[in-house]
């Protein structure tokens, strides 16, 4: 038996197939993105472990086909559009919903129709929406309040995932990640935003100067390859207590925190006074607080492994090794 992970050549996706890969398991990733040269590096010796499949999560005659031509025992479900600018929110909306939507509701009977041991779902942290207050912390047990169409559909797509659980008996669990940095990010067709370290650390690796962030704007960034073994822990306890969990560093750091660490680490970072630029932050308003990631720890004993300077430092050296510095 195999364990599927849609969107498995994504930002997160790579994580999570390559946290899975190196557990032992088989797997096959479900992606409109043929994995290239970059992704091969990523995975280094655990590329034998998985299959690439190319195909469409919208397209029912695909799925029926990977259905046909492979075994799973659970499914990981990642694929998405991610969307947290409002004017990409305005032009794509149909298309948003479509994929984050359509698309749960096809790999919830896909998991129907194969009779899997166990459904996880990647939400997001933007189900909860934006906080009131900057260092409010967020845990399970909150009202989520979504405020733009990203978020609305995490949301629903974990009431979707719940219910298909118990009406059809297999495990179903959703997992709301906070904001991810590391390797893997990069611009697709479904992701154009990119975080801040992504930004900062290309400059820093081109020699360029980084605009001075003094804003006091601040989220959760959790390095991915600890969201991807977060994940895979999920996928491979034998009982889950809850059917939701954060996945977080649990810290909320700042854009000037982030500058001076990157300065403090590597001392050719230039940063520069520049009044044209803007602050770091979503272009959907002010920043959230920090998840809480007690349940997690809790139930299942999982906790990060990377702090900021240990993953800016890891996320360096990837990049360098792999020669990705756009």
């Amino acid at each position: 038996m195999a364990t599927l992970v849609t969107g498995g050549v994504g930002f997160v996706g790579a994580s999570i197939v390559k946290a899975l890969a190196a557990r032992g398991h088989e797997v096959v990733s479900y992606d409109v993105l043929a994995p290239d040269a970059l992704m091969t590096h990523f995975l280094g010796d655990l590329a034998d472990r998985v299959t690439f499949v190319d195909g469409d999560i919208l397209d029912t005659a695909g799925l029926e086909a990977l259905r046909r031509d492979h075994a799973f025992d659970k499914i990981v479900h990642a694929a998405v559009f991610t969307v947290n600018r409002t004017d990409r929110e305005t032009a794509r909306s149909k298309e948003i919903l479509d994929i984050n939507l359509a698309g749960t509701g096809n790999l919830l009977e896909l998991a129907r129709e194969i009779g899997v041991q166990r459904f996880v779902y990647i939400s997001s942290g933007a189900a909860y929406g934006l906080c009131r207050d900057p260092d409010q912390t967020y845990n399970e047990d909150d009202h989520p309040q979504p405020g733009n169409l990203y978020g609305i559909t995490k949301l629903a797509s974990e009431q979707l995932t719940s219910r298909y659980g118990a009406l059809h008996g297999f495990s179903a669990v959703s997992l709301r990640v906070s904001t991810p940095y590391g390797p893997m990010e990069r611009i697709t067709g479904h992701r154009d935003n990119m975080s801040t370290p992504y930004q900062w650390t290309g400059a820093m690796l081109r020699g360029e100067p980084i605009p001075l962030d003094t804003s006091d704007y601040g989220r959760d960034y959790t390095y991915v390859l600890d969201t991807g073994s977060a994940i895979a822990t999920v996928v491979d306890a034998p009982e889950l207590p809850h059917d939701l969990y954060n996945i977080t560093n649990g810290v909320s750091v700042t854009g000037a925190e982030i500058q001076r660490k990157l300065a403090e680490l590597f001392p050719e970072t230039r940063i520069v006074e520049d009044g044209n630029a803007e602050p770091a932050g979503s272009s959907l308003g002010p920043t959230r607080g920090p998840l809480s990631g007690y349940r997690l720890w809790h139930d299942l004993g999982w906790v990060p492994q990377y702090d900021l300077a240990a993953g800016l430092t890891d996320y360096v050296r990837w990049r360098r090794e792999s020669g990705f510095l756009d």
